[in-house]
């Protein structure tokens, strides 16, 4: 076969596939202007596009949920860098395979066919011995690599390569993005549906738009499933797609929410802020889209018990007894009965009074007590519930609180004067009567040291 015959077969193969390709891949935008979304960064005048238009592309990470267009975009700055193109997914290449295009890049290079861009998917599949071969070829500019991970690159990725990479952060699609990718595939007629009579209802489409939840890939797919339906049943004629059409094209709305990744820590964030900030409706809201995420319902009633400890404390000691209730009944009931006791836990940790003295004085201590000297437990406050111990004079002194009519009797616990409060109570809520309290046996405990330190009356004989 000649060379004109190979590229002749090569090209009626690669129609015949983009044919068959699924509608989001044949969809895929030919140039940067039909490019949707992430317009803080590919827009014009923001960065991507100033280093594609100096010619200054380094090494890139792309990180992101799926369906925003990181493949997409891979391929168009191929295109524009005019870079043999190399796409592997990770789950499925082997350090061979990079090698091989390591070293096709190379001869590429030497006998200026010009640069080769690698396209990595799922790089975060790849072990850290397995991303350490990309260094050096990276490194000296033998190949450019583009490597597109859903898991945060900054604990997926090793940091060696994220420092020869610039890190670009894709943000889900808006509504009026995917409305706008769906209305192109309708009406285009060489990629889409655009040779066919198709009406398309607006609430169809913001329907798709919702459901995908920022997805284009998804909202293509159901597009296509309920189009090409339609065109099966009716063999024909102009196509109505409407609401309920769309309805039963996406069985199920899409919720971005992984079990161990950024989604899920940045919405357990979400949450417990929610709730330290007293913001009952956003609570339950983040709260619903980690149950509807199938999070772990021990998970976020630790995440609403440690809350309620932390933010909540004194101030209204009832939260932490709620939030172990909730703990406990999740833990028996499962869900979906769980998400009431926790709703309710929440809600009531997010409109409780806040304080955060009884962690402060917990951390506080605990810092004290690893950086600064160990203070030896005081000879009276000693255990000497045993043979032996008043030889060794431990207990001795000691005053039992309760012999005095208030409960309280001026005594040392702590062995030395810090000149420091560990808690300090604030005026809110219950804790406001704590700080009360607290100031009068203080008050007392200043009338002793005041009385201890008046000089002593020595009898003289007359």
């Amino acid at each position: 076969m000649t060379k004109r015959q190979e590229t002749l077969f090569s090209g009626v193969e690669r129609e015949q596939m983009n044919t068959h390709a699924p509608l989001a891949v044949r969809m895929r935008p030919r140039d940067l202007d039909e490019f949707v979304g992430q317009g803080h960064f590919a827009g014009p005048g923001k960065m991507l596009r100033r280093m594609l238009e100096a010619d200054r592309l380094t090494s890139l990470i792309f990180y992101g949920p799926p369906g925003v267009g990181k493949t997409s975009l891979a391929r168009l700055i191929s295109g524009k860098t005019k870079a043999r193109f190399h796409y592997l997914s990770a789950p499925a290449a082997s350090v061979k395979d990079v090698r091989e295009i390591s070293e096709s890049a190379k001869d590429r290079l030497a006998t200026g066919g010009g640069r080769t861009l690698l396209f990595l998917d799922e790089i975060h599949r790849f072990n850290r011995a397995q991303q350490d071969v990309l260094l050096d070829d990276t490194e000296n500019g033998i190949i450019i690599l583009i490597g597109a991970t859903t898991e945060n690159p900054f604990f997926s990725v090793n940091s060696p390569l994220i420092s020869r990479s610039t890190v670009f952060q894709f943000e889900l699609l808006s509504e009026d993005d995917v409305i706008l990718i769906l209305k192109r595939a309708i009406s285009d007629t060489e990629r889409g549906f655009g040779q066919y009579e198709i009406e398309a209802d607006e609430k169809a489409l913001q329907y798709l738009a919702v459901v995908s939840d920022g997805d284009a890939r998804r909202a293509l797919t159901g597009l296509e499933v309920g189009i090409l339906s339609q065109l099966k049943s009716q063999g024909g004629g102009k196509i109505y797609f409407d609401v309920n059409l769309a309805k039963e094209s996406v069985q199920k709305k899409s919720i971005q929410y992984d079990g161990s990744g950024d989604t899920h820590y940045d919405i357990a964030s979400a949450l417990q802020k929610s709730m330290r900030g007293s913001d009952p409706d956003a609570t339950v809201y983040w709260l619903a889209r980690m149950i509807a995420g199938g999070e772990n319902p021990r998970f976020i009633a630790r995440r609403i018990a440690v809350c309620a400890a932390e933010d909540v404390g004194n101030a209204d000691p009832v939260a932490t007894m709620l939030a172990a209730a909730a703990v406990q009944i999740s833990e028996f009931v499962g869900l979906p009965e769980a998400q009431l006791p926790l709703a309710q836990a929440a809600i009531y940790v997010a409109c409780a009074p806040k304080s955060n003295a009884s962690s402060t004085a917990i951390w506080e201590a605990v810092a004290d007590v690893k950086v600064g000297r160990t203070i030896p437990v005081p000879q009276h406050l000693r255990d000497s519930h045993y043979s032996g111990a008043k030889k060794l004079g431990h207990g001795q002194g000691y005053k039992y609180p309760h012999n005095w009519p208030d409960g309280f009797v001026a005594q040392d616990y702590l062995g030395q004067e810090l000149g420091k409060h560990y808690y300090r109570p604030k005026s809110v809520g219950r804790e406001k009567k704590i700080a009360e309290y607290l100031q009068t046996l203080r008050d007392q405990l200043e009338q002793c040291r005041k009385e201890q330190a008046k000089p002593q009356r020595v009898a003289t004989e007359s």
